[in-house]
C-alpha cells in the first residue's frame, strides 16, 4: 500500500490575492481552478515542477478560526530550494515580511517569512 501527501490547506480571505502572493514570491503555478454552481471555488496551486504536492486555498470563516493562525505560530509550510540566497533576496525585494533572517547551520541554511495572512513559511536549503 502506498500513500503520499497531496495538498496542504491554507485559509484565505481572497483567492486571487493569495494566488498573486504565492505566484510572485514562490513561483507557483495553478494546477486546478474551478467553481461549483453554489459558488465554492477550488484553487489548487503547486511549487515549480511538482504536480504531486501543493496548496489548496480554502475560503476562511473567521468566526471559526482566525486566518493566519491555523498552526498557532508554527511553520505552516516548509519550502525547499537549491538557491537560498537568491530566494531570500527575491522575497525581500518583493516586500515579504521576514520573521527570522537567513541562518546557516552545519546541515542547512534557512529563513522564516510570513505570507500575506501571517502564516509562517520556512524556506530551507540542505547542505
Amino acid at each position: 500500500m502506498n500513500t503520499k501527501l497531496g495538498r496542504a490547506v491554507i485559509l484565505v480571505e481572497d483567492y486571487d490575492k493569495a494566488w498573486d502572493f504565492y505566484q510572485k514570491n514562490f513561483l507557483c503555478k495553478i494546477l486546478h481552478d474551478s467553481e461549483t454552481p453554489d459558488g465554492q471555488r477550488y484553487l489548487h496551486i503547486a511549487f515549480s515542477d511538482d504536480d504531486d504536492f501543493g496548496i489548496w486555498f480554502m475560503k476562511a470563516d473567521p468566526s471559526k478560526l482566525p486566518i493566519g493562525k491555523q498552526t498557532g505560530g508554527a511553520p505552516t509550510l516548509v519550502i525547499y530550494t537549491d538557491a537560498i540566497e537568491q530566494f531570500y533576496s527575491h522575497v525581500k525585494k518583493n516586500g515579504v515580511k521576514i520573521a527570522e533572517p537567513l541562518v546557516s547551520t552545519q546541515d542547512s541554511k534557512f529563513f522564516h517569512c510570513l505570507d500575506l495572512y501571517g502564516n509562517r513559511l520556512t524556506v530551507v536549503q540542505k547542505k
